[in-house]
């Protein structure tokens, strides 16, 4: 089976790769390095080469597994954060919907973050901004507010994104699911807890008491591109620890 993992070269699309790898995939790396393909998917330039470069490199084979885990923490600035982590998610998706239609179960994830429920804030204009037809716009508008801010509400765009397919691909046979992890222990994690928002990050509580793994997170990921989740289709998977539990716990 062959898959495509965007982020692949650190954290949890580094992990994911090495998963999907040990468990005999043939997979196509996104990166701005170290990857099969390299490309910027902060534009729509960069966005438009990966996902023709991924095509190609599959040639007349589908794409069975699809896992969209490039993404930036909230300490560059805003407009990359916002670009990435919707625009770079939502085109990969649509881009690619074509080539998976064939493959065999196939199955996609989106890596997400607890982020989209309790730290999005209660103010919505940028998450429909991202999701609405003028891009530029929104891009504008992230780049008045504070980085946290753009970061929660970007994955809390990206979430409701993968929801909205639900019908599309599941009338196309592609699966599609989202992992909202908590605090990983990747470069991401370091470099806000070396920043600002460190002091923040650390007095978050976690119920389960620890960070997680990038490999606890590619656990998840495969489980949701797996047979015994043949079932689930437009969830979204909290591996977060116990956040958002205790802090929207009535929320359902």
């Amino acid at each position: 089976m062959t898959a495509c993992v965007t982020g692949s070269a650190s954290g949890i699309g580094a992990a994911t790769r090495r998963m999907l790898e040990d468990d005999g995939h043939d997979v196509i790396g996104v990166d701005l390095r170290d990857a099969e393909v390299e490309a910027d998917l902060s534009t729509q330039e960069g966005r438009d080469s990966a996902v023709a470069a991924v095509v190609a490199a599959l040639g007349e084979r589908p794409l069975d597994r699809l896992v969209c885990c490039a993404g930036l923490g909230p300490t560059v600035p805003p407009r990359l954060i916002a670009a990435v982590n919707c625009f770079g998610v939502v085109d990969v998706l649509d881009g690619l919907l074509a080539a998976m239609r064939d493959g065999g179960t196939p199955a996609a994830v989106v890596i997400a973050s607890n982020s989209a429920t309790f730290a999005a804030g209660d103010d919505d204009s940028l998450c429909d901004a991202l999701l609405g037809d003028d891009r530029a716009a929104a891009l504008d508008l992230a780049e008045t507010l504070p980085a946290a801010q753009v970061y929660g509400q970007s994955k809390r765009a990206v979430t409701r994104a993968v929801r909205r397919r639900a019908q599309q691909w599941g009338e196309a046979g592609v699966r599609l699911n989202a992992v909202a992890p908590g605090p990983v222990d990747t470069p991401l994690l370091a470099a806000v807890e070396a920043s600002e928002l460190g002091a923040a990050a650390a007095a978050l509580p976690i119920p389960l008491g620890r960070h997680a793994s990038a490999a606890e997170i590619a656990g998840v990921v495969g489980f949701l591109l797996g047979p015994a989740s043949a079932i689930v289709h437009g969830s979204v998977v909290f591996a977060d620890g116990g956040i958002d539990a205790m802090v929207l716990p009535d929320r359902i």
